[in-house]
């Protein structure tokens, strides 16, 4: 499986394709897109020309943040979803991160917390998706 990487400083379409396939139909989110999308340095693998997974990352008030990871259902389990993280950590690490920050859904914080990432106490809710607000020195 040779995975290709391209990164977009603007909404590539691939971008809107995976994130409206995974959180738009797949989960239901209806405000999927928003106004911090053309600040982001986005990143989408491909595998023969086809993408299969998106995320995006920026620097806001001097705080790094990832983000939108969505990787498409029939690629799930191959450890795409940790390869795109950490993508997107060495893109900030380049521009000058020390940290980088997520919104993680509450039930894949285990996942992030594995790529060294930790909980704060910041809770919220997105369109009734519980998130936690996560941390992870670089």
């Amino acid at each position: 499986m040779d995975i290709t990487c391209k990164f977009y400083d603007e909404l590539h379409k691939d971008c809107v394709y995976i994130r409206e396939e995974v959180f738009v139909k797949e989960q239901g989110f209806q405000y999927e897109f928003d106004d911090i999308d053309h600040l982001c340095r986005h990143a989408v693998f491909y595998i023969d020309g086809q993408p299969i997974a998106t995320g995006r990352t920026f620097c806001k008030d001097g705080v790094w943040y990832v983000g939108r990871i969505a990787v498409m259902p029939e690629y799930r389990g191959r450890d795409i979803g940790s390869k795109m993280v950490r993508t997107l950590e060495a893109e900030a690490l380049r521009q000058g991160a020390e940290s980088t920050t997520l919104a993680a859904q509450c039930r894949a914080a285990g996942f992030y917390e594995k790529l060294g990432y930790i909980q704060t106490n910041d809770h919220h809710d997105e369109e009734g998706i519980p998130h936690v607000m996560m941390i992870k020195k670089l």
